[in-house]
């Protein structure tokens, strides 16, 4: 059974919501992490968005997808038009994480316009794009540990290189960042599967994670989840980036290859600003929280920010990574992203 809603004063109790009055925007990752029993965001409960507030918001969020599909399919149509990219285990791993924003990009999106056209839909289909949007959404920090780990080989262990980093091994890693994804995820179903009636998947529901996996299990299954991630990344990237700056640091003594090992240096601490935007999705619920103490008026325009910033900002930092400071990269991309074949 769910928590009881949270009570709101006269001023900020929401209204009832039905199909075709005022809409309630869908968020994905960023809405489902605010807990129902710290807000009730359920499908018959919602602040309100005005029919011209929700026109500027889809257009927003619907042509910046468009602009970081864009980029990222032209990313796509690089590397496989030239094998010095798609024999490469950098690049192999760099365009797995563009075709995963890809993924995650278009679920979320495709939810946020979805919460406002029809408001519920059936609550299978809820299942599979919001489990496809969790998946994606953990792939990102694990892909960018790898890619931190694979800088660190070439530089702290160039001789080893060409030996640890193989194709089949690179394809290897991203089917165990799938697996370690699905281990993580999977499980909520099983449980919705195991708890729920099967009369829940025939019916129409408000598309959103809480709706759908609020067993207790499952919310601290969750929790524990993010932790272990949040802790495992980001001693993987302090260890590899550490690594890197002495390394950088004897090279500039040594006055041998140390313009590899800075910007390799570089390039990891973009992935640590990439990574910053993408581990602030395991703590947007407290994150919500505390914006939501001091303006709780604008519950519905704090989401949105928070779904702008943490969810799509982190998904347009990846092409500006390897696609404009990678040399190799740039001298043949910018005749595709601008069309000049």
């Amino acid at each position: 059974m769910a928590p009881p809603p949270v009570r709101c004063n006269s001023q900020l109790q929401p209204a009832l919501m039905t199909p075709m009055g005022d809409v309630k925007p869908h968020y994905a990752e960023i809405h489902s992490m605010v807990r129902t029993q710290h807000y009730n965001v359920s499908s018959s409960l919602s602040y309100r968005d005005t029919s011209s507030t929700a026109v500027v918001k889809n257009v927003i969020v619907v042509a910046l997808g468009l602009i970081i599909n864009y980029i990222n399919g032209t990313l796509i149509h690089t590397f496989r038009k030239h094998q010095i990219l798609y024999v490469n285990p950098r690049y192999i791993l760099f365009i797995h994480l563009v075709l995963n924003d890809i993924i995650q990009l278009t679920t979320t999106i495709s939810l946020f316009v979805l919460s406002y056209v029809f408001y519920k839909i059936d609550a299978s289909l809820c299942c599979l794009i919001i489990t496809l949007a969790v998946f994606t959404t953990l792939n990102t920090p694990l892909n960018l540990a790898v890619m931190a780990v694979e800088c660190y080989i070439a530089i702290c262990l160039p001789l080893r290189h060409a030996e640890l980093c193989t194709i089949k091994r690179t394809y290897i890693l991203i089917g165990w960042i799938w697996a370690m994804s699905a281990a993580s995820t999977l499980p909520d179903v099983f449980i919705l599967l195991a708890t729920e009636p099967l009369r829940l998947f025939y019916s129409k529901i408000f598309c959103e994670r809480d709706n759908l996996f609020h067993h207790p299990i499952s919310l601290d299954k969750r929790d524990v989840s993010y932790i272990i991630y949040l802790i495992s990344v980001w001693l993987t990237l302090f260890y590899t980036y550490f690594k890197i700056f002495f390394a950088a640091k004897a090279a500039k003594k040594a006055k041998s290859s140390g313009g590899d090992a800075k910007k390799a240096r570089n390039t990891i601490l973009l992935h640590g600003f990439q990574l910053i935007l993408c581990m602030l999705t395991y703590v947007a619920s407290l994150l919500i929280k505390a914006l939501l103490y001091w303006f709780p008026k604008y519950y519905v325009h704090i989401i949105f920010a928070c779904y702008i910033f943490i969810q799509m900002l982190p998904r347009f930092v990846s092409p500006i990574v390897y696609g404009l400071r990678d040399k190799t990269f740039r001298q043949h991309l910018k005749k595709y992203l601008l069309c000049s074949v």
